[in-house]
C-alpha cells in the first residue's frame, strides 16, 4: 500500500473532496477518511440516508442498465418483490466464485462502494460536463503560461457524491456542454486531447465534443482576416506535411515482399513466418556485401582489366555447374585480380613485365604513382566488409533480445490483440482478410499458450521418457559422426585423385570429365545435409515431445550440430590440406579453387534444396492424399530449413575473400528461394496441427547466425590473411608471405615517402599488427551484448514488480472494504450492548 490507513474509531472527521482521487495516494486518502467519517458518524439517521441514497442509485442503475451491480442492496433495504430473475441466478453464481460478492454489506460500507471511482462512470454527463468546465476555466486562467495538463488532476472516474444523485435536465446540460466546448476551444491541441481522452465518456461523445469543438474554431478563424503572409505560411506548412507523409507513404508501400509476408502470416503463424523474415534479413547483408565488393573490388579491375597471355577457355555450359574452365579467368575469382596500382590502360606505357594471374598475364607498365593500389584495396575491402557486418549482427542482436526476452505475459498480450489489433485504415477487401486471418492465427496461438497446462508423469514415466530422450540422442550424434568421418575419408580420397589427374599426361585427361568429377564431393556433402535431418525427425517423433516450440528447439540443436561439423572438416580440408599441398605443387592458384569450391557447394546447396521441395514437399503430399486417403499435408519445418539457410550463408561468408562475386550468386538464389519455398508452403504444406507463437524464434536465429556462423567465417578469414602463405603465381598479393604484409608495406611505403605520416605506421602497428586490438574489439561487442541483455532482465524485473503492485492494489481495496465492514459491525455490536445494558437497568 502506498500509505499507512489508521483505524482508529475517534479519528477526527476529515471532509471529502468533491472530486475523486487523482492517483494511488488519493485513492487511499479517500479510504481513510470514510472510514473515519463512518468511524464517527455512524448512526441511524446516516444509515437511513444512505439506504435512501442507494435506493436512489439502484432506479438508476435499473434504468441506465450499465452497470450490473446487484449485491449493493444491504439488509434493511428492499427494492419490491421480484421475481427471480437471470440477474440474480448470475448473482448467486458470483457469490460461489467472488467471497466478497456473497457479502450483506451494512449502509456504511454501501456507501463506500457507491462512492468508488468504477461505480460512477457515466452515470450523469451532466456532472461530468460540469467538472471538467471547471477544469478547463482553470487552464484558461493559465493561458498566458499555459501549463502542461500533466500539472492536472486527470481524474477518468468522477465521484457522484460530490454532485448529487439527480440528473440535470437536457436544458442544463446543453448549456454546460456549450460552455464546455467554449473552453475546449481556447485550449492548446494537445491540452484539448488530454483533456478528452480523461473525460470519461464514451467515445461517441468524445466524438461530438471534439467536432463541435473544431466546428466553432473553424467559424471563428473564417469571422477573422488572416494576413497574407501568415495565410502563405499556413500553406506551406501544410503542403511540406502533406508531401512528407505522401513520401512516408510510398517508401512504407515499397517494403519488400510485404504482402507476401501477411498471406505466409495470416495461413501459417508467426513460426513460419519467422523463416521467410529470416531470409529477408539474409538477403540484405547479401545485398551489402555485393556493393562494397563490387564497387571498391571488382569494379576497377573490370575497368582496368590485365592483359591475358594465354587463350580463354572455351565456354561448354558445364561452368554454370563447376564454376570453373570460362570463369577461372574472370573477375569472379581472387586469381584474376593483380597486384600492382591501377592508373591507366596498360598499353599507355612501357615498364617491365609482371605475370597477374595463374595462366600467365602480363602486365606491360607499372606505375609508381598512387592511382588504385588493388592489392590494398582488396585487404581492406574484406576486413571492412566483415567488420561492418560484426557490428549490424551485434546491433540486430541486441535489439532483438530487448524485443523477444521481454515481459509479455500471454494474458495481458491476449487483452491486447482482441482489443487493439485492428487497423480501422484498412480498407482494402484483400487487406481486410489478410489481417483478419493473420489476427485469428495470433490469437489462437496466444490461445494455445494460455491453456496449456502442463501434464504431471509419476516418477516411471519420467524415466522412461529420459530413457526415450537418451536413445533419440544417440541415435542423432552417432549419425552425424558417421557422416563427418565419411566426409572427411572422401574428401582425402578427392584430394589424392585431383593430385593425380593433375601430375598424369594431358594426353589420357578428358577436360569435361575432369570438370564433372569435381562436383562429386559437393554432391555427397548436400545428399547427407538432406538426408540426415529426416533421421533428426524420426527421432524426434520417437520422443514425442508435447511442445512445439520444444520440438522446434531441439531440431535446431541437432541440424545445428551436423552443419558446423561438416563445415568444420570442409575448412580443414581446405585451407589445411589443399592449400599446403598446391603450395608445395606450385601448379595452381589455390585460392581460385577454393573459391571454386565454394561456388560449387553453395549451387549444390541450392540445386538439393529445390529437389527437397519438390519431393519431399509435393509429391508426398500428392502420394499421401491420393494413395494413403490422407487429407492432411505436410507441416513446414523450420528448424531444416533456417539451418540450410544460415550453412548457405556462411558459405558465403568464407568465400568472399577467394571469390569476390559469390555474394551475388547467393542474393540470386535466396532470391529464387523465397519464391519457390512461399508457394511450396502455400500450396504444398498446412498449418501446424498445436498452433504455438515462437516470440523468441528470429532472436535465435540472428544469434545462431552471429556466433556459429558468422565468427567461424571470420576466424577461418582471419587465419587465411594472417598465416597462410599466398599463391606465388597469381592474385593481388603474389610475392608477399601473407596477406596482411601488404598494408604493413603500403604503409611504409608512405613514411618512406613522407616522414611526416609516421604516426600512421604508428597506428597500423599498434591497432592492425598487434593482435590485441581484435580481442580487445571482440571484448567491447560481447560487453556490449552483455550489458544490453542486462537492462532487458532487469526492465523485465521491474515490469514483474509493478504488474505485482497493482495486483496487490486490488487486493488493498478488497482489505480495506472488509476491515471497514468488521469496524462497523464492531460498532453495532457495541450499540446493541450498551442498550440492551440500558434496557437492563
Amino acid at each position: 500500500m502506498a500509505r499507512h490507513v489508521n483505524f482508529d474509531l475517534n479519528h477526527p472527521l476529515v471532509e471529502a473532496a468533491v472530486e475523486s482521487p487523482v492517483d494511488e495516494e488519493g485513492v487511499h486518502d479517500s479510504f481513510n477518511q470514510l472510514i473515519a467519517e463512518q468511524s464517527r458518524n455512524g448512526g441511524l439517521s446516516d444509515g437511513l440516508c444512505d439506504a435512501y441514497e442507494l435506493q436512489q442509485l439502484q432506479r438508476e442503475l435499473d434504468e441506465e442498465g450499465r452497470d450490473d451491480v446487484p449485491y449493493l442492496s444491504s439488509p434493511g433495504q428492499d427494492f419490491g418483490e421480484r421475481g427471480k430473475t437471470q440477474r440474480e441466478v448470475g448473482r448467486e453464481d458470483d457469490e460461489r466464485t467472488n467471497p466478497l460478492v456473497g457479502e450483506r454489506w451494512s449502509t456504511a460500507t454501501l456507501r463506500v462502494l457507491s462512492a468508488m471511482p468504477s461505480r460512477t462512470i457515466g452515470r450523469n454527463r451532466g456532472a461530468i460536463i460540469s467538472q471538467y468546465y471547471n477544469r478547463t476555466m482553470q487552464l484558461r486562467r493559465h493561458k498566458q503560461s499555459r501549463p502542461s495538463i500533466r500539472d492536472f488532476s486527470r481524474s477518468a472516474r468522477p465521484s457522484i457524491r460530490g454532485y448529487g444523485m439527480e440528473t440535470d435536465s437536457p436544458d442544463a446540460e446543453d448549456t454546460k456542454r456549450e460552455r464546455l466546448v467554449n473552453n475546449l476551444q481556447n485550449l492548446s491541441v494537445s491540452d484539448r486531447i488530454r483533456m478528452l481522452q480523461a473525460m470519461p465518456l464514451s467515445v461517441a461523445e468524445k466524438s461530438e465534443l471534439r467536432r463541435l469543438t473544431l466546428q466553432k474554431e473553424r467559424r471563428t478563424r473564417s469571422g477573422s482576416q488572416i494576413p497574407c503572409c501568415s495565410r502563405l505560411k499556413y500553406y506551406i506548412i501544410i503542403a511540406v506535411k502533406q508531401s512528407w507523409f505522401s513520401c512516408l507513404s510510398f517508401l512504407h508501400s515499397l517494403q519488400l515482399w510485404q504482402v507476401a509476408l501477411k498471406t505466409v502470416s495470416g495461413r501459417f503463424g508467426t513460426g513460419v513466418l519467422s523463416y521467410f523474415l529470416f531470409l529477408k534479413t539474409l538477403l540484405f547483408f547479401n545485398l551489402f556485401l555485393f556493393l562494397v565488393v563490387g564497387a571498391f573490388l571488382v569494379l576497377p579491375q573490370a575497368v582496368l582489366p590485365p592483359v591475358l597471355l594465354s587463350a580463354n577457355h572455351s565456354f561448354s555450359g558445364l561452368e554454370l555447374l563447376t564454376g570453373a574452365g570460362y570463369f577461372s579467368d574472370t573477375v569472379m575469382y581472387y586469381g584474376y585480380y593483380c597486384n600492382y596500382t591501377l592508373r591507366r590502360h596498360c598499353s599507355d606505357e612501357g615498364g617491365g613485365q609482371n605475370i597477374s594471374v595463374s595462366n600467365g598475364t602480363m602486365l606491360a607498365c607499372v606505375s609508381k604513382r598512387l592511382s588504385y593500389n588493388m592489392p590494398l584495396a582488396y585487404f581492406f575491402t574484406i576486413v571492412s566488409a566483415f567488420f561492418i557486418t560484426c557490428i549490424i549482427l551485434v546491433y540486430s542482436m541486441s535489439k532483438s533480445f530487448g524485443q523477444s526476452f521481454r515481459i509479455d505475459k500471454s494474458h495481458s498480450i491476449l487483452a491486447m490483440k482482441v482489443f487493439c489489433s485492428w487497423d480501422f485504415k484498412v480498407i482494402k477487401k484483400t487487406s481486410v482478410k489478410l489481417m483478419s486471418e493473420n489476427i485469428c492465427i495470433q490469437l489462437k496461438e496466444l490461445l494455445a499458450e494460455v491453456n496449456h497446462k502442463r501434464v504431471r508423469n509419476s516418477c516411471l514415466q519420467n524415466l522412461g521418457r529420459l530413457m526415450i530422450h537418451c536413445l533419440a540422442w544417440t541415435i542423432c550424434v552417432a549419425g552425424t559422426i558417421a557422416c563427418v568421418l565419411s566426409i572427411y575419408f572422401f574428401s582425402q580420397y578427392m584430394r589424392q585423385d585431383l593430385k593425380k589427374r593433375s601430375n598424369g599426361p594431358l594426353s589420357t585427361q578428358n577436360p569435361l570429365l575432369n570438370e564433372a568429377s569435381l562436383l562429386a564431393l559437393p554432391v555427397v556433402v548436400s545428399l547427407i545435409n538432406v538426408l540426415l535431418p529426416c533421421l533428426f525427425n524420426l527421432a524426434a517423433w520417437m520422443e514425442d515431445y508435447e511442445s512445439p516450440t520444444v520440438r522446434t528447439y531441439v531440431a535446431i540443436g541437432r541440424n545445428l550440430m551436423l552443419k558446423v561439423s561438416v563445415l568444420g572438416v570442409l575448412c580443414y580440408h581446405w585451407l589445411g590440406r589443399m592449400a599446403v599441398d598446391f603450395e608445395n605443387d606450385n601448379f595452381m592458384c589455390w585460392e581460385s579453387f577454393v573459391g571454386q569450391e565454394l561456388y560449387r557447394f553453395l549451387l549444390m546447396d541450392f540445386i538439393f534444396t529445390l529437389l527437397d521441395t519438390l519431393l519431399g514437399e509435393f509429391l508426398w503430399g500428392m502420394f499421401s492424399k491420393r494413395v494413403l486417403k490422407r487429407r492432411r499435408k505436410p507441416v513446414f519445418d523450420i528448424a531444416r530449413n533456417v539451418l540450410e539457410l544460415i550453412y548457405g550463408q556462411t558459405l558465403a561468408w568464407l568465400g568472399v575473400l577467394f571469390t569476390p562475386l559469390l555474394p551475388a550468386v547467393q542474393l540470386l538464389k535466396l532470391l529464387l528461394l523465397f519464391y519457390i519455398k512461399k508457394s511450396s508452403v502455400m500450396m504444398n504444406c498446412q498449418a501446424p496441427r498445436k498452433p504455438y507463437r515462437v516470440s523468441q524464434m528470429t532472436t535465435i536465429f540472428i544469434t545462431l547466425l552471429c556466433f556459429p556462423s558468422f565468427l567461424g567465417a571470420s576466424v577461418c578469414v582471419t587465419y587465411t590473411m594472417w598465416s597462410i602463405n599466398p599463391s606465388s603465381s597469381c592474385g593481388p598479393f603474389r610475392g608477399l608471405k601473407t596477406m596482411f604484409q601488404a598494408g604493413k608495406r603500403w604503409v611504409e611505403e608512405l613514411e618512406k615517402d613522407n616522414p611526416n605520416l609516421s604516426v600512421l605506421a604508428r597506428a597500423h602497428s599498434y591497432l592492425v599488427e598487434n593482435p590485441l586490438f581484435l580481442f580487445v574489439g571482440a571484448g567491447i561487442f560481447l560487453i556490449v551484448i552483455y550489458f544490453h541483455s542486462q537492462v532487458v532482465d532487469g526492465q523485465r524485473k521491474i515490469i514483474g514488480l509493478l504488474q505485482e503492485q497493482i495486483e496487490n492494489e486490488g487486493e488493498d481495496k478488497k482489505f480495506l472494504i472488509t476491515r471497514l465492514q468488521s469496524i462497523h459491525e464492531l460498532k453495532r455490536t457495541t450499540v446493541r450492548r450498551l442498550k440492551s445494558q440500558d434496557s437492563s437497568c
